[in-house]
């Protein structure tokens, strides 16, 4: 199929970086450039540019779908009779490890919890619903780790559908990057947000269909807006190996950190241990679990060898 054809038929409208920014129409900016340099991930240059053209225009999106959802669902409450409370909208971001969806996430929740009616904006992260290395260990599973099969998949369904149902003080395990575990005895309680950002790498997977055609929940069956950031699959390496070296002369530092060990590394082998690392576990999840999603998500921001986003993908309805 040629490229012509194959644009024809997608499912997506694609927006080059400027045609995307005059989606802004008079959107306010409400961070500032400390603010915006204060959510900037380790290694993801974000920049005041990018949240104008690209964060601003999606903003202004994500508040005209919040308000047509919750006039369905207060369709729906007529409909049924019923006198359910207020049900968050949940917006979930995938993709690769070290593709910046921290980044993207906390620009988000920061801009959306700066509407004019100031929503209550929470952000929840799948890596507390990790398995804790003691059970990781045992199933031989600590070299997959962030692959599908580490995830305790039926609690973060349990603490998606309460969420959806509008219960109040729902908790979720607490990870800690530090110690590269779940941390014991710590929660983290999300309390009836107007809107939860979930962000995770697996999070747009789906699960295998059963042939006695019974419902099987997927993660992404509570989202009401799925987003996808994406880039080539050799930036991605290099922005994974840049972050390593950065660890290293940091976080690996700390006598507390699981990767103490690397703290030592020189310059050479500690590209050495990025790259292997990179090639032998993130990228067989990337190819194998996470890049599959892509043609589920809602948006798909695509990025450069900047970071800056260069294209942008939005469903058609």
């Amino acid at each position: 199929m040629d490229q012509k054809a194959s644009t024809e038929i997608s499912p997506y409208r694609v927006f080059k970086r400027d045609e995307w920014a005059t989606l802004r129409a008079d959107t306010p900016l409400t961070l500032t450039e400390e603010e915006i340099a204060a959510l900037r991930g380790l290694n993801d240059p974000v920049s005041l540019d990018d949240v104008v053209k690209i964060y601003l225009p999606l903003s202004r999106l994500l508040s005209l779908y919040v308000a047509a959802t919750q006039e369905l669902f207060n369709a729906t409450r007529t409909f049924l009779g019923a006198r359910d409370g207020k049900v968050p909208y949940i917006v979930g971001v995938a993709g690769s490890v070290a593709v910046g969806k921290s980044t993207t996430s906390r620009v988000l929740k920061a801009l959306l919890a700066r509407w004019p009616n100031t929503p209550k904006v929470d952000l929840v992260t799948t890596d507390g619903f990790l398995y804790p290395n003691a059970i990781l260990e045992e199933r031989g599973l600590m070299n997959r780790k962030g692959f599908p099969e580490s995830f305790d998949v039926m609690a973060l369904l349990k603490f998606l559908a309460d969420i959806k149902s509008g219960k109040r003080g729902v908790t979720a395990p607490v990870y800690s990057h530090l110690v590269y575990d779940i941390v014991r005895g710590e929660q983290i309680t999300v309390d009836r947000p107007d809107i939860l950002i979930v962000e995770g790498l697996n999070v747009l997977q789906p699960r295998r269909l059963p042939a006695n055609g019974r419902g099987v929940p997927f993660v992404s069956d509570f989202f009401d807006f799925k987003i996808y950031i994406d880039a080539d699959e050799d930036l991605i390496r290099t922005w994974y190996v840049q972050r390593f070296m950065r660890l290293r002369e940091t976080a690996f530092r700390n006598p507390k950190s699981y990767f103490h060990r690397y703290s030592t590394l020189s310059d050479g082998e500690a590209v050495e241990t990025g790259t292997k690392i990179w090639q032998t576990i993130n990228h067989v999840n990337l190819v194998d679990n996470i890049l599959p999603t892509r043609p589920r998500a809602d948006l798909i921001l695509t990025k450069d060898a900047t970071h800056g986003i260069e294209t942008v993908a939005l469903r058609r309805l």
